[in-house]
Formats: C-alpha cells, structure tokens, sequence
C-alpha cells in the first residue's frame, strides 16, 4: 500500500538538518536523473542542495540512503529559496512513499529526534552518520 504524506494544517512536521551529508538521487519525468545534496529531511519533505534549480511544480523520484534502509519516493518540487556554492537549495514535497519507505524513513528521523530530545546535541555530521 502507498502512503501520502499528508501535511498537517496546524504544526509543521518536525524537521532534521542533515548539512547536505547525505547524498539524493533525483530523477525526472523526461528519465534525466540528477544528483543532490539533503539539508533537511522530514516525513513531508525536505530541503536539496542541487547543482541546477528544477521547475516549480516538476514531479520527480527521489532516493536516498538512511540508517533504516533506502529510502525511495515521489515528490514535488518547489520554488528555489536561495543559492548554494554549488547550486542552490530546492524544497520538496512527498507525494507518495510506499509503506516500507515510509516506515524506514520514519524510525530514521525518530532516532535522530530521539538523540536531540535527550539533550545530545548532534553536529550535522553525526546526524549524517544516524541517517
């Protein structure tokens, strides 16, 4: 079964920075594929550093690794917020994730929660490393 990830209207999914440590591969409808740098990760999306900005609206795959197994998902891409040294930074949005991804992508972002809601402060590597 599929999950869609549904954002809720109230309070924003909690979100962890990853420092563009973790690497994404992005493909696009057209079968180009790109790859990306993760800043931040959440269950509803999260923020690229990518080499060339993709269009608003642009439906694409995206995957990347994660302590909990591969992530894989559809997602679209939003408006550009600013530039990068190498690019700029892109958010996304999930729009579709199997269960299985989903799950893993879920336990991933509860343990690095988990470690911060503690009191350990995690540099972006070590959040790299968790993810």
């Amino acid at each position: 079964m599929t999950h869609f990830p549904q954002p809720h209207t109230s309070r924003r999914a909690p979100r962890v920075q990853l420092g563009g440590a973790v690497p994404a591969a992005i493909q696009m409808d057209d079968g180009q594929r790109s790859r990306a740098k993760l800043q931040t990760i959440s269950v509803t999306g999260g923020l690229l550093q990518i080499a060339r900005a993709l269009e608003h609206g642009d439906f694409v795959e995206i995957a990347f690794p994660t302590k909990s197994g591969p992530v894989h998902g559809m997602a679209e891409m939003l408006s550009p917020t600013g530039k990068a040294t190498d690019g700029c930074l892109q958010p996304f949005r999930f729009i579709a994730l199997g269960d299985d991804d989903h799950r893993k992508l879920r336990m991933a972002l509860d343990m690095l929660l988990d470690r911060s809601f503690v009191g350990i402060r995690s540099s972006s590597y070590q959040a790299a490393k968790e993810l």
